[in-house]
């Protein structure tokens, strides 16, 4: 098992990443926030250890960001703030586990290994496509027919949005909440606009319609029947 252990502590890492290691897992250790959102993005882990009273970045806006960049790893938040209302707070910003310190080894260990048998019930997928029009998320490429379509930053995320609620008709609401984080409906036609562009690039040049406007309602993106 691969383990991130973000702690400020020199005595704490020590411990933990001893015990652990003597367990056979591979433990990185980082001492601040920032370096612990760095390594929890580039790398690959099993199970997230964190301290809440971290530098640079502190324990929960760290897995906050994790969890909104869709960082699905398990998170034990291990941590000397113990109240209730900590517990809760640490859970509801993303946390799988909370324990407080002091504590014993065998039960950390206990719960670290129940983290990692969690099933990982959805797997993110990394290619969005509907008919010949495919999506690459890693690459941030887009292609229809094998042939590469340029799009801006924003109608590639628009587009994005569209394909991964498709069929589903999206309301103009709801893409300036999701693409343009509007939270209200300003008199503005930049979804109009954007949405004229995207179909410029790629329904136009192309028989097939793919984008499909529900009068009243809002648009979607499907193969035409």
């Amino acid at each position: 098992m691969r383990i991130l252990l973000v702690e400020d502590d020199e005595e704490s890492i020590e411990y933990i990443a001893r015990g652990l290691r003597e367990e056979g897992h591979s433990v990185d250790c980082v001492h601040n926030g920032r370096d612990g959102l760095l390594y929890a993005t580039m790398e690959e882990y099993d199970v997230l250890v964190i301290d809440r009273m971290l530098p640079e970045l502190d324990g929960l806006s760290l897995i906050k960001t994790l969890r909104a960049a869709n960082c699905k790893v398990p998170a034990l938040f291990l941590t000397a703030m113990g109240d209730i209302d900590a517990r809760v707070e640490g859970l509801q910003a993303g946390g799988d586990d909370y324990m407080v310190k002091p504590f014993a080894f065998v039960e950390l260990s206990a719960r670290i290994g129940a983290l990692a048998r969690r099933p990982n019930l959805k797997q993110e997928t990394t290619t969005l496509c509907v008919a010949d029009l495919q999506m690459d998320l890693l690459s941030r490429t887009v292609t229809r027919g094998g042939e590469r379509i340029e799009l801006q930053a924003k109608e590639f995320k628009l587009l994005e949005v569209l394909l991964k609620h498709q069929p589903r008709v999206l309301t103009r609401t709801m893409l300036l909440d999701r693409v343009w984080d509007i939270h209200f409906s300003p008199k503005t036609s930049v979804v109009e606009t954007h949405i004229s562009r995207l179909r410029s690039k790629i329904d136009k040049p192309f028989d097939v319609q793919l984008i499909h406007t529900v009068r009243g309602v809002g648009y979607s993106i499907h193969e035409s029947i």
